[in-house]
C-alpha cells in the first residue's frame, strides 16, 4: 500500500526529472518552447502562433473523426484540443479501455494525418459536461470519505496509477519525441475550485513534469479573476473567456502572474451549453468573429470552445449546480452552438469565422466542407414488452438485489448510472388520509409506485421532495430513483440515490430491497427482449419505466445521419442496435430530437429499444426526421 512517504519519494523522482539536462552535442531536433522575451511561442527556433479548436474524441463515433478534423483544417486552425476521459479509459479499478470511441491514439494520429497540432487536457478532473467531471464513480464507492482535486492520500494514489498507464501512451506523440502534441495541461480551470490546495497542484506539476519534461509546453487555465489558486509558479497561465469588446483588461490580470510570454485564450467561447428547461443557448456569429479579430490583432493564441461538440452518448452527461434544487442536467446533445454541429456539419458561424482566419493566416488548401445530406424514415411502430421493475425485468436486468436496513448510494453499491428500485412496506395502521411522504436528499429523480403502481414523481431539479399518499393505495412503497448525471463543475463528490431518510408523516422507513438496474450493458436488454415471460400478472401496465421494442428496415440506399424524434414521448432511454444514444425528455426541452449518426445504422434490418420513464404510451410510435429539433 502507498503511504505518504512513498509519495513524497515519487515527487522527488519527478522533481528530478524535472531538472535533467540533455547531454551536450545532443540537442533534440524538435523543440516547442516559449519565448518569453518576445511573448511568443517557438516551434523549432521559429515564432508560433496556434488557432486551435475543442474537439473531444468521447463526443463523437471514431468513423467521423477525420472528418471533423478535416473540416477543422478547412477553417484555418493549426491545432485540435481535446480532454481525455479517465471515466472512460478506466471505467473500473484497473480495467481499462482504448478501443473504439476511446482510442485516444488513433485519434492523435487521425490529427497528425490532417496536419493539425494537438493539446491535450488529461485533467485529471475535466468538467467538459461530462459525468463527474471526468472521475470514475468508482472513486466514490473505493473511497466514500475521498476529498478529490486535493492532497488527499486516497485520491493521489488512483491519480499517480492513472497516470501511470496514460502517459506512457502517449509520450510518442509529444512533439519534441516526434509527434504533434505541443502542450498538455495541468488540471483543469483550479481557480474555480474552493479547496485552492496549493500543496496538490505542485503534486501535479511534478507528477506531468515526470512524463512530459520539456518534449512539450505545459499550462494552465482559467477565468481571468481565478488565478490566484489555478496558477502553477513556472507554468504557462492562461486565460479562459468568451466574446468581449475589451479582451485587454483580461491580458492586464494575466500580466500580473506573466510579465513576459504569450497570450493565450484556451477556451473562448463560440456558443454555451444547454441544461433541460431551460432555452438552447446561443452566441451571435458577428460578436465571436469580432472578438476573435481583436485577438488575432494582439497576436492571442485561440483556442474555440467548443468548435466541434458533438454528443453526450449513453449516460455521459453531467450537470451543475444552479436551478430551483441547485441541480440542473446537460442536455445530451453537446452541439454548443458551436461552428460545427452536432453532426459535424459547418453552421454560418463556421464560414464567418473561416473567412476571418483565411484574412490572418492565408488559405489552408483544404476545401471547405458540406452539409452532408439527412435522412427521414417511415414510422417505426414499437409494442410494450413490459416494465423494468417487473418480475421478468427484475431478473433480466438487475445486476444485483441487496438489504439494507436504510437507503444506500449507486456508489456505495458500484453502480454507475441507470436507477436502484429501493422497495419497504408501509406500516399498519396509518390513520392519515392522505399521509406524507418525504425523501429527504434525493439524487436526482424518484418515480414514487404503491403496490407496482406509479402514483407520482419527486424531482431534486425542482426542489419537490414531498408528496402526498392515500392510505388506500396499498402497503408495498417502490421508490425507483434515477441517476440523471453526476454534477461536472465545482462539486465532484456527487453521489447518487437517496442519501438521506424516508419517511411518512415524519417517522422513518426502516428495512429496504434495494434492487441495482445500471443499464450499461445490452446484453442485458436482449437477455430481456429474447426470453419474454407468460405471467399476465408480471405485465405491470400501470408502473413506470415501461420497456418499447420496434424494428424498421433500411434498404439499399446510402445511409446517412438521422434524428430521433419521440414527439409523443416523456422522458427515458434509447438504445439503436444495442447502441446508447442517451436521454430523452421532450416534455423538459429544450432538446427535443436525438442525434442517430449513420455508423451505427446498418443495411435491412434494425432495431430499436426505448425505456420510457413515466409516460404511458398509448399508440407507441417514433419518427426519423432530417433536422434536429430544439424548442
Amino acid at each position: 500500500m502507498i503511504t505518504f512517504n512513498i509519495l513524497t519519494i515519487v515527487v522527488a523522482l519527478a522533481l528530478c526529472g524535472c531538472c535533467m539536462q540533455p547531454i551536450e552535442g545532443q540537442q533534440p531536433d524538435r523543440k516547442f518552447s516559449i519565448d518569453f522575451q518576445n511573448d511568443t511561442f517557438t516551434m523549432d527556433g521559429q515564432p508560433f502562433q496556434f488557432i486551435s479548436g475543442s474537439f473531444h474524441y468521447f463526443r463523437a463515433l471514431p468513423e467521423s473523426w477525420r472528418n471533423i478534423l478535416r473540416s477543422m483544417r478547412a477553417a484555418g486552425l493549426n491545432t485540435v484540443m481535446t480532454y481525455i476521459e479517465w471515466s472512460l479509459h478506466e471505467p473500473f479499478p484497473g480495467q481499462y479501455r482504448w478501443d473504439g470511441i476511446a482510442d485516444l491514439e488513433k485519434f492523435i494520429e487521425t490529427a497528425q494525418s490532417e496536419n493539425l497540432y494537438v493539446i491535450l487536457r488529461p485533467g485529471p478532473y475535466i468538467c467538459a459536461e461530462r459525468d463527474m467531471g471526468g472521475f470514475p464513480h468508482w472513486l466514490l464507492t473505493k473511497y466514500p470519505a475521498v476529498k478529490l482535486r486535493t492532497y488527499d492520500i486516497d485520491y493521489l494514489r488512483e491519480v499517480q496509477k492513472w497516470y501511470s498507464t496514460l502517459m506512457p501512451r502517449v509520450e510518442r506523440f509529444l512533439y519534441g519525441n516526434g509527434g504533434p502534441v505541443i502542450m498538455v495541461s495541468i488540471e483543469n480551470e483550479y481557480g474555480s475550485f474552493q479547496a485552492c490546495d496549493r500543496l496538490y497542484m505542485e503534486y501535479m506539476k511534478n507528477l506531468t513534469v515526470h512524463f512530459v519534461e520539456d518534449k512539450a509546453v505545459l499550462f494552465t487555465n482559467d477565468g481571468p479573476e481565478l488565478l490566484e489558486c489555478g496558477s502553477i509558479p513556472g507554468i504557462l497561465p492562461t486565460l479562459d473567456f468568451g466574446i468581449t469588446n475589451n479582451p485587454g483588461q483580461f491580458w492586464q490580470r494575466l500580466r500580473k502572474f506573466l510579465p513576459k510570454g504569450p497570450l493565450v485564450n484556451a477556451e473562448y467561447y463560440p456558443g454555451w451549453l444547454t441544461h433541460w428547461m431551460e432555452p438552447t443557448a446561443r452566441v451571435d456569429a458577428d460578436m465571436v468573429v469580432s472578438s476573435l479579430r481583436l485577438m488575432l490583432n494582439q497576436k492571442v493564441n485561440v483556442n474555440f470552445y467548443m468548435f466541434f461538440g458533438g454528443t453526450n452518448f449513453g449516460f455521459t452527461a453531467g450537470a451543475n449546480d444552479v436551478g430551483p434544487g441547485k441541480y440542473s442536467a446537460d442536455i445530451t446533445s453537446y452541439d454548443y452552438d458551436a461552428p460545427l454541429d452536432e453532426a459535424g456539419d459547418p453552421t454560418p458561424k463556421y464560414f464567418a469565422i473561416r473567412t476571418a482566419l483565411i484574412e490572418y493566416f492565408g488559405d489552408p488548401g483544404v476545401p471547405a466542407p458540406e452539409k452532408l445530406p439527412k435522412m427521414s424514415l417511415d414510422t417505426v411502430w414499437l409494442e410494450r414488452r413490459g416494465s423494468l421493475i417487473s418480475k421478468h425485468g427484475r431478473k433480466m436486468l438487475a445486476k444485483q438485489m441487496v438489504a439494507a436496513p436504510k437507503p444506500v448510494s449507486f456508489e456505495a453499491l458500484n453502480q454507475h448510472s441507470g436507477f436502484l428500485l429501493y422497495e419497504t412496506t408501509l406500516a399498519a395502521g396509518l390513520n392519515r388520509d392522505p399521509y406524507t411522504l418525504t425523501v429527504e436528499h434525493l439524487h436526482d429523480r424518484a418515480y414514487v409506485h404503491v403496490d407496482d403502481v406509479f402514483q407520482g414523481i419527486l424531482s431534486r431539479e425542482t426542489n419537490v421532495y414531498s408528496m402526498p399518499l392515500s392510505v388506500g393505495l396499498g402497503t408495498k412503497l417502490q421508490l425507483l430513483v434515477e441517476n440523471q448525471g453526476r454534477i461536472n463543475y465545482n462539486i465532484p463528490n456527487d453521489f447518487k440515490g437517496i442519501l438521506g431518510s424516508v419517511t411518512v408523516d415524519s417517522k422513518p422507513l426502516n428495512n429496504w430491497t434495494i434492487t441495482c438496474f445500471p443499464l450499461d450493458s445490452y446484453q442485458y436488454m436482449e437477455n430481456f427482449l429474447n426470453q419474454q415471460s407468460n405471467a399476465d400478472e408480471e405485465d405491470l401496465n400501470d408502473a413506470a419505466a415501461q420497456i418499447y421494442y420496434g424494428t424498421f428496415m433500411l434498404g439499399n440506399e446510402t445511409i446517412y445521419d438521422t434524428y430521433l424524434y419521440p414527439s409523443e414521448w416523456g422522458k427515458g432511454l434509447v438504445f439503436i442496435n444495442g447502441f446508447n444514444l442517451g436521454r430523452y425528455w421532450p416534455l423538459a426541452g429544450p432538446q427535443i430530437t436525438l442525434y442517430v449518426p449513420r455508423h451505427i445504422l446498418t443495411k435491412g434490418s434494425n432495431h430499436i429499444v426505448m425505456i420510457e420513464y413515466q409516460k404511458k404510451i398509448q399508440y407507441p410510435y417514433v419518427q426519423f426526421i432530417d433536422k434536429p429539433i430544439f424548442n
